[in-house]
């Protein structure tokens, strides 16, 4: 049993496996985030993994991806993951795609998951989820806070989450590394923030694999880390949302 490196994954009797590994996934984002989505992903059993990101290894990047290493800044960050990740799962496929997620002209997938900064790219990925029918598993972190929205088809989508202050940053890009593309101050962030939500991403991403979208958590999930609390809102289809256009009235 031991040889079996799912083994005690097998122990927990809804995951299915199989499923698992023949799931094709997008990982948009390959910061800090999509670091830790990527890592757990793999160590799970997730094989077919597209990673997008347009951008280059800095050196405050280093505290808080951990399959990034000195020496690999100005490398392309979705090159060094891909290549990485595969050591840690030798028959996982990782293509690294060196491009902006709004460059992506194809979407056969079977699961989305998004490690973005930019509120803009994350409502763009979240409308083409809807569009295609696909699964998305959304995360954002903010220093010692973040959140998790699972979109599943013909359920509430990010859009319908968002309101005025959001719409006022769409085309802004909040950054904690580099300068270029840069138009805010940095963000704060912090690895033991980043690792949360990126499990509880992956441990959702696990459920949709597995058929059992019933177990999934509905609405969003919020974490504080610093009072150490983890509360989750529901949420309803805006039917203002042009996401939803048969909900309307």
């Amino acid at each position: 049993m031991d040889s079996d490196r799912f083994d005690r994954m097998r122990r927990i009797g809804w995951l299915d496996m199989d499923r698992i590994s023949l799931s094709r996934c997008l990982v948009a984002g390959a910061g800090a985030l999509g670091n830790e989505t990527v890592k757990c992903m793999v160590l799970a059993g997730f094989r077919k993994i597209d990673v997008v990101d347009m951008d280059r290894v800095a050196g405050s990047n280093l505290s808080r991806c951990v399959l990034f290493r000195d020496g690999d800044e100005g490398c392309r960050k979705s090159e060094v993951l891909a290549r990485r990740a595969k050591d840690l799962y030798p028959d996982a496929e990782i293509r690294p795609i060196n491009s902006k997620v709004q460059d992506l002209t194809e979407w056969d997938y079977d699961l989305v998951l998004g490690c973005l900064d930019n509120f803009s790219a994350r409502m763009h990925v979240n409308s083409h989820a809807v569009y295609h029918g696909l699964p998305y598993v959304d995360g954002a972190t903010d220093g010692m806070t973040g959140k998790v929205q699972v979109v599943l088809p013909g359920g509430p989508c990010l859009q319908c989450a968002s309101n005025g202050s959001h719409a006022r940053t769409a085309d802004l890009r909040f950054s904690c590394t580099r300068d270029s593309h840069v138009f805010v101050p940095r963000m704060a962030a912090e690895i033991t923030t980043t690792s949360v939500i990126a499990a509880v991403q992956v441990r959702e991403a696990e459920k949709i694999a597995s058929g059992r979208t019933d177990l999934c958590a509905g609405g969003i999930t919020y974490y504080n880390g610093e009072d150490g609390t983890m509360d989750t809102v529901g949420l309803d289809i805006d039917p203002d949302c042009p996401n939803h256009p048969g909900d309307r009235q």
